[in-house]
């Protein structure tokens, strides 16, 4: 049987394929996607109601309906940030067809009459506005973001799916046209708005963060122990967590969640803030269960990252293979050499106070203050090193931090230049997101405004090589808003 990658990523068959086995896999398709867990079908459920309940909520400043074919889109009369270079370029017209970039082209054409040309084509004239890529948060929790933590742990799944429906359209609003969710079922959020059923950005799933009993993200109360062999708790068969102890387990979790839709998979390597009982310094899995994961993933054609923050948890994952450590807040020079050696990814994130997490205290409050006082030497030892770094926010727990995404990405010019932490949050991070190879859910080139790429824009009123904190102010400078080739707001005459 031949098969060739299509638009999102889904794999079509060329030949061979007869209309039973279609009917089948189509039927299957809809099995995982509805009945594979009650999550997802609590979670389909709630989108479709949403939807219903609340037509306007995804469509409010969209100027292009759901379900309607896109028309071509030229923009003209622009600046351009290409999400490469570290200059502003003019002179230049960009033409959406479909979801794609079709054409960069120099020159401007004459100024039409009106908002469509003679051949049919939506003109935006910018207005000598900035035009720049969407931008991309490597680490996010499209379901944890908005609510409380007791709430997440405590409410009905469907509610969390209701709320994280409305986040995420808040999410790509703020401009963020993708996201990559590092812990959390997500997969049919995705689903809901690749389908259209809401709007949001693009997700790439890990699906629930993989850990051990005792680890970071392990939200079990101690009513819960001593657990028994192959009993799952309420929070880990609504995905909320995966707990694996053992080799077995490791590759079983990993492959669980390549099943579901994960485009890659994260474990976790020490312990964390948000979890009151896991120390920073402990240890979670073996060299070799986390080889044992790397393996996995790579036989799924994608690969895994891990949450480490201390030398140790950096230096045993390096060593097994994982691809990316996300936080690395206490590294030290040898590890950061080491990844460097390894060409190892960095996904850290910019925390430099008390306000750039939800309200915490005791133990969480002091880890947290921990991790804060290593940021800037997180950085310093990245640019030393020359290791790949991406972007990202780790916003959770609070509906008045997520819309923080713009001003975290304003923190890194503390280390970079505005042009250089415009780039790591659209082109970087879009070459990391491609080391999802096999599993990539959107396969063409993301961050960048070039021939090809998938037509996620914004239009900025300000410049942010000059001034980044424009993109912290996203209800004001975002006058324009496009994913996948349509316009999903746009108030340049308002």
């Amino acid at each position: 049987m031949s098969w060739r990658k299509y638009g999102g990523g889904r794999a079509i068959a060329q030949s061979g394929f007869c209309v039973c086995s279609q009917a089948q896999a189509m039927y299957a398709s809809r099995r995982i996607s509805a009945d594979l867990s009650r999550r997802g079908f609590v979670a389909g459920m709630a989108a479709s109601m949403l939807s219903l309940m609340f037509p306007g909520l995804s469509s409010a400043q969209r100027a292009t309906p759901p379900g309607a074919p896109a028309k071509p889109v030229l923009f003209t009369n622009f600046r351009l940030f290409d999400g490469k270079s570290s200059t502003l370029r003019d002179g230049l017209t960009v033409l959406i067809e479909g979801n794609r970039i079709a054409r960069i082209a120099h020159g401007q054409p004459d100024a039409p009459d009106s908002a469509t040309s003679a051949d049919g084509r939506t003109v935006i004239d910018c207005g000598g506005l900035v035009l720049m890529p969407g931008l991309i948060d490597m680490h996010w929790h499209a379901l944890l973001a908005a609510l409380p933590v007791q709430t997440v742990l405590q409410a009905d799944i469907g509610f969390v799916y209701l709320a994280a429906s409305a986040e995420a359209e808040r999410t790509l609003l703020r401009g963020f046209t993708t996201i990559r969710d590092v812990g959390g079922p997500s997969f049919v959020l995705k689903q809901a708005i690749d389908g259209g059923v809401i709007s949001g950005p693009r997700i790439y799933p890990s699906g629930p963060m993989i850990t051990t009993t005792g680890g970071h993200g392990d939200f079990r109360p101690l009513t819960d122990f001593p657990h028994a062999v192959g009993e799952l708790s309420r929070l880990e068969r609504e995905g909320g967590f995966a707990i694996a102890d053992t080799e077995d387990e490791v590759r079983l979790r990993v492959r669980e969640q390549f099943v579901q839709g994960a485009s890659q998979v994260k474990l976790v390597g020490c312990g964390g803030v948000s979890t009151p009982r896991s120390p920073l310094d402990m240890l979670t899995f073996t060299q070799a269960q986390l080889h044992a994961a790397v393996e996995t993933a790579a036989d799924w054609g994608s690969y895994v990252l891990v949450h480490a923050y201390t030398p140790a948890a950096v230096q045993r994952s390096v060593a097994a293979g994982v691809q990316c450590i996300e936080h690395g807040h206490l590294m030290d020079d040898r590890s950061a050499a080491l990844m460097a050696k390894n060409e190892t990814w960095l996904s850290t994130q910019p925390f430099v106070d008390e306000n750039d997490v939800a309200p915490l205290t005791g133990p969480s409050l002091e880890k947290y203050l921990e991790v804060t006082a290593g940021t800037d030497a997180t950085y310093k030892l990245a640019r030393k090193h020359g290791i790949k770094t991406a972007f990202g926010t780790d916003l959770i727990f609070s509906p008045a931090l997520a819309p923080r995404q713009g001003t975290m990405l304003t923190h890194l010019t503390r280390w970079y230049s505005a042009a250089d932490a415009l780039k790591m949050a659209t082109g970087m991070n879009g070459q990391l997101l491609a080391l999802s190879g096999e599993r990539n859910p959107y396969p063409a080139k993301l961050g960048v405004v070039e021939e090809g790429a998938y037509a996620d824009l914004l239009l900025v009123d300000g410049n942010p090589l000059d001034d980044l904190s424009v993109i912290a102010n996203p209800d004001r400078s975002l006058r324009v808003v496009m994913k996948d080739g349509r316009v999903y707001k746009d108030t340049r005459h308002a």
